[in-house]
């Protein structure tokens, strides 16, 4: 099973932006816990990040094609990134979105996703503990339907 991880604008940035929302920790401290819990779960986890709409879109167009799932973290991209929720749709893939932040309880603009609508799961507000969840949950997933 092999599931990619795909974050968005400013995601590189994590440990420096506001920590109330996002945590102290750094996207590759992040990376490295999810890389831990694929191999305890025995699947293989490829990530990526990117701050231009494009180079993601480029990324599913390349990966989807061998993989069996996709987790994402769209930052501001969940909210107007229609290009990006095209092409999520068309790798016609299971997705859980991801937020370290509760979107709902933010500003009135954060609490509509564009990728909701056509995700299996979302998982916000459990800080950087919420990307291992998004991958034990679509992991559980895939595995009850068959994968």
């Amino acid at each position: 099973m092999r599931i990619l991880i795909v974050n968005g604008p400013n995601l590189n940035m994590l440990g420096k932006r506001d920590q109330h929302f996002y945590g102290s920790k750094i996207l590759s401290e992040i990376l490295e816990d999810v890389d831990n819990t694929g191999a305890d779960l025995g699947i293989e986890v490829k990530h990526f990040q990117s701050s231009h709409e494009g180079h993601l879109i480029d990324f599913l167009q390349r990966e989807s094609p061998f993989s069996d799932g996709i987790i994402i973290n769209a930052g501001a991209l969940s909210h107007y990134g229609l290009a990006l929720r095209d092409s999520l749709t068309d790798t016609k893939l299971p997705v859980v979105e991801l937020h370290l932040s509760n979107i709902y309880a933010r500003d009135e603009f954060r609490r509509h996703s564009f990728i909701e609508e056509l995700a299996v799961g979302q998982i916000a507000g459990l800080g950087w503990k919420g990307y291992s969840y998004a991958l034990e949950s679509l992991t559980d997933y895939l595995k009850s339907q068959g994968a």
